[in-house]
């Protein structure tokens, strides 16, 4: 930053969506983007939820305000986890807070809101959506869908085990031999990935299963066996990687197919998803029968609508003793990695961004491109535009080198063929 040059401020307030534990950014990095010429700005306690204190923040340079209002009036970026269409109703307070040329970023769940964006758009702010950066290899420092899949995947296996009246690995005793745990693992993308390594490390006989077989390697690598069906899955997988929407009859003979290996597990998780769109119905109410007394379904797509038809997002039901959980925003039971991870990703959009040009977005760069969703009180998001039937816009589009695919071990945080969001959650989610 040259000499005389003013900072810009990255504001960083509290998070409002119900349950909501993480931050946007940790004090770590705070130094790394002070360097690119960044001041941060938080509101008091912001950090607190996820283990973070005030003093630290301080300590590593932030400034600290006691409001909300502050925190909007000083920024030029706002930098959060949950916002637009991610945060409807809460964030809602958050719309006459915004200014004219400040800059929103975080998880705004336009696919699902999209008429959340048009708000956003009166407010005359660049909005960008984490969640639509391109799986590519340039962007997957930013990805925060694998890195919040990857804390799903973890926790919805240890969420299990705490349910599961029964341990999962096999112990030899004076009392007799403990038979290990059998878990079926419903989609392997990153979240699938993480909870077979994750499932395996605790002892457990890990089944997997994905439409696209291209993954059955990846499943073995982390210590899974891949379940294969006499089943047509040449075309399951999309652009970019994701699990394609399948037809209601392929999705008939995959649960057939599927009854025989669910009977036989302890713990089933299911975690598939396609961005925008509800949860594809993997498990029916049929399907549970097959399941013993005592079994536990886990559902990641709860949120979505959940892969099992008996889900309750948020709810623990019990059918026939087998207990179907849906648990909802699973990273933010997991903060303070949580926030480590979704922080570095958001760290390096901002440089990115500052790199391209910050105020001026650079249209012809597809990470700016696809993320970018309102400029100057316009939606130009091409998949927004047409979501709300919306004229295109036709921006420039130049050619992008694929991603290369990478196989993914119990420690790693990517991968580049996904079958989820999420979390947010995603989560996303999960997110």
């Amino acid at each position: 930053m040259s000499a005389g040059e003013t900072q810009l401020k990255i504001g960083v307030p509290t998070e409002t969506f119900p349950g909501e534990t993480r931050v946007a950014l940790v004090p770590a990095a705070i130094k790394p983007l002070a360097k690119a010429g960044f001041e941060l700005v938080l509101q008091k306690g912001a950090g607190f939820a996820a283990g973070f204190t005030d003093e630290e923040y301080r300590d590593a340079g932030a400034s600290i305000v006691g409001s909300r209002d502050e925190v909007f009036a000083q920024a030029d970026v706002i930098a959060c986890v949950r916002a637009g269409g991610a945060n409807v109703e809460a964030g809602s307070d958050d719309l006459s807070r915004l200014k004219p040329g400040q800059v929103l970023i975080g998880h705004l769940d336009p696919l699902s809101h999209p008429a959340e964006i048009t708000k956003l758009a009166e407010q005359k702010i660049d909005a960008y959506s984490l969640e639509l950066l391109p799986r590519i290899t340039r962007a997957q420092s930013m990805d925060v869908l694998s890195s919040m899949a990857t804390i799903a995947g973890y926790k919805l296996v240890l969420l299990a085990a705490n349910e599961l009246p029964r341990m999962f690995p096999m112990m030899m005793t004076a009392a007799g031999t403990v038979k290990p745990a059998r878990v079926f693992v419903m989609g392997a993308g990153v979240a699938g990935l993480q909870a077979i390594a994750t499932a395996k490390r605790l002892g457990s006989v890990v089944y997997a299963y994905d439409v696209r077989p291209v993954v059955k390697e990846q499943v073995e690598s982390v210590g899974g066996k891949f379940i294969e069906l006499d089943l047509e899955t040449e075309q399951a997988e999309g652009k970019g990687g994701y699990a394609k929407e399948m037809s209601e009859e392929f999705l008939r003979k995959q649960r057939e197919a599927m009854k025989k290996v669910i009977a036989e597990s302890d713990v089933v998780i299911t975690t598939a998803a396609i961005p925008g769109r509800k949860a594809p119905i993997l498990v029916t109410e049929n399907m549970v029968t097959a399941l013993k007394p005592g079994s536990v379904l886990i559902d990641l797509a709860a949120e979505r609508g959940g892969n099992c038809e008996l889900t309750k997002a948020g709810e623990t039901v019990k059918i026939n003793g087998v207990k179907i959980m849906g648990p909802v925003n699973i990273p933010a039971l997991v903060p303070y990695h949580a926030s480590e991870m979704y922080s570095k990703n958001v760290q390096t959009f901002l440089l990115h961004l500052q790199k391209t040009g910050l105020h001026q977005p650079d249209i012809t760069d597809e990470i700016v491109r696809d993320t970018l969703l309102t400029r100057e009180g316009a939606v130009v998001n091409a998949r927004i535009r047409e979501a709300l039937g919306l004229e295109p816009l036709n921006p420039p589009k130049p050619e992008e080198t694929p991603a290369v695919e990478q196989p993914v071990g119990g420690d790693q945080e990517t991968t580049e063929n996904h079958s989820e969001e999420n979390s947010e959650s995603h989560n996303k989610g999960g997110d």
